[in-house]
């Protein structure tokens, strides 16, 4: 994106005095009882030979010898400025240029096209002839939305310190500024922020609301928060989207339309579609609802879910559609594009993690070589490509030991662009089916590196390294991401982010938004007695503490766990090896004495996560169940067990990530800015995962429940610091006085009730 907009202002430039560059254009038309503006920014406007011309730049990684005639939606824009300059100038006639640009090669190739003033306003005329339905619907529907809001009320009474978090989200977006929230569980923080949210934008202040998550299980909770305003009178028009191959009809996702019967012909039907479940549809548009429809018209689900997303007033989504480079939402947040958008960060600690990824790319030299040995002798520049690349990354290979960090990777940057445009001659061409598959993917995995490459700046490390499984890599790594999301929350009006575990709130901040942004730290609304915190402060993970002695006192305080009082238990791991380790312990001790054990396996497919969270469902009332599940894995998070589902939690570490390259490097990143890079790369993400799965014990007012923390680092100052405030009560203990204390508190809970 960024490499165009630079080709755009360099073509601009060397065109002449005479061209005016980014002419911003406006036009009014009436629709009787409200009207409609379009405007736009032409690239550029000239005369030549007599004539005006009209200049519409796109720049493109193909070679421009391969095209043969202007995308039509590029030209349709072009005749749209073309028709208001011309009427707004008076001109009998008027022509359109249509330049495309090699981004790499600056290959330049000109389309040229000849109008009358009464051809364009033909055209134009019948244009928005055909847009009118679509903007008298959003005229009314808008109408309707708003005279649903005035009215609305909070669906709940107010918990303690619920109303004042919802003012300040409203607040935050009345200010145009960006909200930090950090809500424990119960506080009711989705719907603290989302109703606040609608209730600006029946006051003008925002027109569509992005619900961003990390997991399709927030989402159905971002749906709920919607059903409920709507059953108290809300009319709002939301789409859940989902990734394309979990909502594709077809058995294998393959967009080509000789093999999939929704693809071909779907841009003639999908504007009816679209149409009719916007007038005649719930104004849930979930997945369910979305599927019945492409069935019934025989349209693709995934891409009529984006068609439909332009006229809802709320889109439920994940973070990737708003910030990832290669997946977000053109039609909202490219270039030059800006709206009036409110965005709502679920779960923002994933964030984190999740930019770094979306904002970084590796390439593997294995890869380079594997696709040269397949075009050898069939694809002369592709092969040369490919070897060129390979030997850039030989060179690499032989100076590594282990990883290297390295200034500049221009050249092969470069190298990179060279063998986009040849591969995709090659497709262009046609390739047979398996090559033509690998030969895209890769192609994809170019365009992301080079992509990446041009956002290189001091948020990034470059650095090559050899992994695990013996293949040598190059990466760029964003370590810091605070920029690239400011680049596209900058889209819109305002933007909250909320989660339990924004701690500590500094560094959350510092990675995800500014030190300008405002912060709240809601209390929780449960009260202390409701939760037995435990500190083992005679136990430890560490890596050299590891062995049998150690498992055994682990193995231990789990015991005694299950026998203060019989009931289902989460206990968290900080590896799966230590897991097993420590369950293999445990049954040797104490067999099916101490309770039942069920074991979390890797790569649980969604029917055995169902099975393992099912298990939970059964009261343990003769025996416990104990679940021996990984640290900062599927079940440590946003899964919502309350009452005697769960009673109890124990946590073996302090969750500290395992040592790696990258760690490393985030480390060393830190370090070299005097800051603190072991909690930035280690402490502070482990220290989330422990809150996380400490969260899974109180989750109502009427739960009760032990969290046990087995680890004797949790008594250091480092780490009792970033215990939330709903931790003061902590007691630390020893194995020997665990008996006694949990004794004591399922006790107090007994005569409570």
């Amino acid at each position: 994106m960024q490499a165009g907009s630079r080709l755009h202002r360099k073509l601009q430039r060397r065109m002449g005095a005479g061209y005016q560059a980014e002419v911003p254009l406006r036009y009014r038309v009436s629709m009787e009882d409200f009207d409609c503006v379009i405007e736009g920014r032409a690239d550029g406007i000239f005369t030549e030979d007599g004539l005006v011309t009209v200049d519409e730049i796109k720049g493109v990684c193909r070679d421009t010898a391969l095209i043969e005639e202007p995308v039509g939606v590029h030209l349709a824009q072009a005749k749209c400025y073309a028709y208001i300059y011309a009427v707004q100038q008076e001109l009998p006639q008027i022509r359109v240029r249509m330049t495309y640009c090699t981004i790499e090669t600056e290959q330049l190739k000109y389309f040229y096209f000849l109008y009358d003033s009464q051809e364009l306003e033909d055209w134009f005329r019948s244009l928005m002839a055909e847009y009118e339905k679509w903007a008298r619907f959003q005229a009314g529907w808008q109408k309707l939305r708003r005279e649903s809001i005035r009215p609305l009320e909070f669906p709940f009474p107010y918990r303690e310190g619920q109303q004042e978090l919802a003012h300040g989200v409203y607040r935050t977006i009345a200010r145009k500024k960006r909200l930090f929230i950090q809500a424990p569980t119960g506080v009711g923080k989705t719907m603290s922020a989302l109703f606040p949210t609608v209730k600006a934008v029946g006051e003008g202040l925002g027109d569509k609301i992005f619900y961003l998550t990390a997991k399709t299980i927030t989402r159905t909770v971002a749906e709920d928060a919607f059903r409920i305003l709507r059953e108290k009178g809300l009319r709002l028009k939301s789409v859940t989207l989902t990734a394309k191959e979990k909502l594709c009809i077809c058995q294998e996702t393959d967009c080509n339309p000789d093999n999939c019967p929704y693809a071909g012909g779907h841009y003639d039907r999908v504007n009816h579609a679209v149409y009719e479940l916007l007038t005649e549809g719930a104004d849930n548009l979930n997945r369910e609802a979305l599927l019945s429809q492409a069935h019934k018209h025989r349209v693709c689900p995934f891409e009529m879910s984006l068609d439909i997303s332009n006229w809802t007033d709320a889109v439920i989504c994940d973070y990737n559609y708003v910030f990832d480079p290669n997946v977000r939402l053109k039609r909202y947040f490219s270039e030059g594009v800006k709206g009036e958008y409110l965005f709502l960060i679920d779960e923002a600690h994933n964030l984190v993690e999740r930019g770094r990824e979306m904002f970084s790319a590796s390439l593997c030299k294995e890869d380079f070589l594997a696709l040269k040995r397949k075009v050898k002798g069939r694809y002369r520049k592709a092969e040369r490509c490919l070897e060129r690349c390979n030997r850039y990354l030989l060179e690499l290979k032989r100076e590594c030991v282990t990883y290297q960090l390295h200034e500049d990777v221009g050249a092969f940057s470069l190298m990179v662009l060279s063998l986009m445009g040849e591969l995709e001659a090659m497709l262009e061409e046609g390739l047979e089916p398996e090559l033509q598959k690998e030969v895209q993917e890769f192609w994809f995995a170019l365009r992301d590196f080079a992509g990446v490459s041009d956002r290189l700046d001091e948020n990034y490390v470059i650095y090559s390294e050899f992994m695990e499984n013996g293949h040598f890599r190059l990466r760029l790594y964003c370590v810091e991401t605070a920029a690239n999301l400011k680049e596209c929350l900058d889209k819109g009006n305002s933007a909250v982010f909320f989660s339990a575990t924004l701690l500590p709130m500094a560094y959350y901040k510092h990675l995800l938004g500014a030190e300008e942004d405002y912060a709240v730290y809601a209390r929780s609304p449960f009260a202390q007695e409701q939760r037995l915190l435990l500190v083992g402060r005679d136990v430890s993970s560490r890596y050299k503490r590891r062995s049998r002695r150690e498992y055994e006192r682990i193995a231990g305080y789990l015991a005694e766990l299950a026998e203060g009082k019989k009931g289902n238990y989460m206990l968290f791991f900080p590896s799966y090896k230590m897991l097993l380790d420590v369950h293999e312990v445990f049954l040797e001790l104490y067999g099916t004495e101490k309770g039942e054990c069920f074991l979390q396996s890797p790569g649980m497919n969604e029917e055995k996560r169902e099975e393992f969270l099912e298990q939970f469902e059964k009261p343990g009332e003769e025996k416990s169940r104990l679940g021996f599940c990984v640290l900062g894995g599927i079940f440590s998070e946003g899964i919502d067990l309350k009452g005697d589902s769960l009673i109890g939690a124990a946590i073996v570490g302090t969750g500290l990530p395992l040592v790696c390259h990258e760690r490393e490097i985030l480390k060393g990143y830190y370090e070299e800015r005097g800051m603190d890079g072991f909690s930035y790369a280690y402490r502070y993400p482990g220290m989330n995962k422990v809150l996380q799965a400490a969260g899974r014990v109180i989750r109502t007012a009427e739960d009760r429940g032990i969290v046990l923390l087995l680890d004797e680092r949790f008594l250091n100052s480092e780490y009792k610091r970033l215990f939330p405030m709903e931790w003061e009560g902590f007691q630390a203990c020893t194995l020997e006085q665990t008996k006694s204390a949990l004794k004591a508190f399922w006790q107090d809970t007994l005569e409570q009730e």
